[in-house]
Order: structure tokens, then C-alpha cells, then sequence
């Protein structure tokens, strides 16, 4: 570390602890913290833009756990350190926290571990608390990824909320009447919703909406009911004709976050529906389509989203159609067809 200043972001949900941690961090002149941060997906969002030195990441927060949170910040901000400081002290949260992770320290030790973790950890090392010396993490957390732990909640949490669903139609009225019974599902659980799509098929879907009597308008000034236009989405995630996935999060990671905190219930969730992907395969770019529904999934893992998409059926009819359909259903958690 030398004699640089190490740009660090706090994020932790308990306003206390935060200034606890502070004072904590005073202590080492070189450490300046940068941003605090209470939720999961701000802190996703503030990482990207702050790109810190060092992350302290907690791992209960709000509409995202510290694990994904982590998952993210890894993409967005590949140089961040990561150390988890929180309450968790089971080894199987522990362990998967590593796979994700340069250190953990449980709060209850911070007092007089936390400034030799942070120093670890910007050397280039791993650190463990002094409560899991014995659990042989060190030895394996660099070759285990998250998937390695059996069935701890957090990795629960992730299952329950992985759904991205496609419909192949023959009929695009069909398909509008299926984007509207979702979108309604969504609002009506008190989700938020947002459909990407053109702009006659965002008209349609509206039409269906309002003569069931929801009260879009209200749901959209509330932050809970977007339109975006296919086409213009889809070119700001594009880079050389390519697409650049740091782009796809970022693009969506601001609209979602603002969609996530609009939501209601007690498991907030966002629901996205339309033609993204879609409208690649439409432009004859099968692997784009593929990619994109690909890191999709990453993004209904990390978000907690419900997606729903739509392919036309008659566009799958040749031998490369049928090739990009069976791979284009193996990215999905459901397939619909009519």
C-alpha cells in the first residue's frame, strides 16, 4: 500500500455500525472513506461509479445480498477488494462468502481484526477471522465458487427468485395478451414493472392494461411502470457491433434500482418483459440473441427479477433456426409455445 490513500465504500444497513466502522478505519490515516451505502443494489450501482480500493460489505442488506452484491462489483469494478464484515458466523456463509470474497470478519471481532484484514487484503492475501481459523478455508475458497455450498439461504434466495421465462408465438396478438397478463400480475402483487419493446407493441400492451382498469398512469409516476423502446435499448449495449455486458448492467442497474425501491411487499420484485434478445435474432445476430439471454440470467439471479420474453415461431423453421431455438430454451426457466 505504500503511502497512497485507499479509497474505501462502507456498505452496511445499520447507521450505527457504519459510524462504528469509521472511527475504526480512522485509525489508519491512509484509509479515506469515499461512500456509504444501506442497500444491495446501490451498492452495486456506487461501486461502479466510486471504483474504490476497497469494499466493507456486509451481508443482510436490503433487495440484494452482500454475496451478489459482490458477484456484481467483481464485473463492474474488477480491481475493488472485497472484505465482508457482518453478523453471518456460519461456516457454510462463510465459505461461500470467499468464493466471492478476499476476507471475512464477524462484527463482534471488527474491534481488533478488522484493520489487519483490511491490511491483508490490499496486500493481495486472504483473511479469515480468528473464529474460522480451523475450517480449512483458505485452502479452498480460491477453486470453490458459490455454487460449491449445498443449500444455504442465501443460496435459496437465489433459486426462488430465478425466472425468465419465453413464449414462441404464431400470433402476436397472443404474445401482447401474455405481456399484459404479466405486467398485470406484476403491478397487482405490487412489483414493478417495465416493458422494453416497440412502439406499437407498447401501445397494444397499454390498451390491454388500461381496460382492465389499472391505473398505469399512477404506476408510472410512482416509479412503478416504464416503457423503453427495443431498438434504442438494445444499441446503447452494443459496442463495435458487439455486445459489451458492462454496458447491459450498467444500463439497466440505475433503471432497476429506481424500480426496486418503487415496488411494494414484503419481497419487492421487478417484473421486465418484451424483445430484447428478440429483436437481435429478428437482425439475423443468433449469438447477440444468445448472449444476451445468457447474462439475462445473471441479472434475474442479482436483481430478484421476472422476465418474460417473445420470439416469433416462424422464424426457427430452417435448420440454424431450429439449432438457435434448442439454445436459445436451455437459457430459460420456463418455455412457452401457441
Amino acid at each position: 500500500m505504500g503511502g497512497s490513500t485507499i479509497r474505501v465504500l462502507v456498505v452496511d444497513d445499520y447507521q450505527p455500525w457504519r459510524h462504528s466502522t469509521l472511527s475504526m478505519l480512522a485509525d489508519d490515516s491512509r484509509l479515506r472513506v469515499v461512500g456509504e451505502v444501506s442497500d444491495g443494489l446501490e451498492a452495486v450501482w456506487k461501486a461502479r461509479e466510486l471504483q474504490v480500493d476497497l469494499v466493507l460489505l456486509d451481508i443482510g442488506l436490503p433487495t440484494l445480498n452482500g454475496i451478489e452484491v459482490a458477484k456484481q462489483i467483481r464485473m463492474l469494478s474488477p480491481p475493488s477488494k472485497i472484505l465482508f464484515v457482518s453478523q453471518e458466523s456460519s461456516p457454510e456463509v462463510v465459505e461461500e462468502a470467499l468464493g466471492t470474497g478476499e476476507g471475512y470478519v464477524v462484527k463482534q471481532n471488527a474491534g481488533r481484526e478488522l484493520l489487519t484484514a483490511v491490511t491483508a487484503v490490499l496486500r493481495g492475501e486472504k483473511f479469515v477471522g480468528s473464529r474460522f481459523v480451523n475450517h480449512g478455508f483458505l485452502k479452498t475458497s480460491e477453486s470453490r465458487g458459490l455454487e460449491s455450498v449445498g443449500n444455504s439461504p442465501l443460496r435459496q434466495d437465489r433459486e426462488i427468485a430465478h425466472r425468465h421465462e419465453v413464449v414462441f408465438y404464431s400470433d402476436e396478438g397472443y404474445f401482447l395478451d401474455s405481456l399484459a397478463r404479466f405486467v398485470e400480475r406484476a403491478l397487482e402483487a405490487g412489483s414493478a414493472a417495465i416493458v422494453v419493446a416497440n412502439q406499437s407493441q407498447r401501445d397494444s400492451v397499454l390498451s390491454r392494461l388500461q381496460t382492465k382498469g389499472l391505473d398505469i398512469a399512477g404506476a408510472a409516476e410512482r416509479g412503478r411502470y416504464a416503457e423503453l423502446d427495443a431498438a434504442e435499448t438494445v444499441s446503447t449495449f452494443m459496442a463495435a457491433g458487439a455486445l459489451d455486458p458492462a454496458r447491459l448492467f450498467e444500463g439497466f442497474g440505475g433503471l432497476l434500482l429506481g424500480a426496486a425501491k418503487a415496488a411494494k411487499g414484503e419481497r419487492p420484485r421487478v417484473a421486465a418483459c418484451g424483445q430484447i434478445a428478440p429483436l437481435l435474432w429478428a437482425q439475423g445476430d443468433a449469438e447477440g440473441a444468445i448472449q444476451i439471454e445468457k447474462h439475462t440470467n445473471s441479472l434475474v439471479k442479482t436483481y430478484g427479477l421476472d422476465i418474460l420474453c417473445g420470439y416469433p415461431l416462424d422464424t426457427f423453421q430452417n435448420h440454424t433456426g431450429r439449432n438457435v431455438f434448442e439454445r436459445i430454451c436451455a437459457e430459460h426457466s420456463a418455455v412457452h409455445s401457441r
